[in-house]
């Protein structure tokens, strides 16, 4: 039987670091950008993408709209 996640312990060591709650913070600013441009919608399956893999650059050409699927299978190449 596989052993249980830690969730306090992911947090405490990578989560909870400041750079990485600057970059979550910018991938959640992206995400309310484009729900005010209506691009997207909640529970829409749909994500976006920052194009050159950063998460705080949020330049208008920056942001893509993909599904779920494609924007998680793009990591996989």
């Amino acid at each position: 039987m596989p052993k249980p996640r830690d969730y306090k312990k992911e947090y405490r060591d990578y989560h909870g670091k400041p750079a990485q709650i600057k970059e979550r913070d910018s991938r959640n600013k992206a995400r309310s950008l484009m729900i005010k441009q209506g691009r997207v919608k909640k529970g829409d399956g749909k994500e976006v993408d920052h194009q050159n893999g950063n998460p705080r650059d949020n330049r208008k050409k920056n942001l893509k709209i993909m599904s779920r699927h494609a924007n998680r299978k793009k990591g996989d190449s």
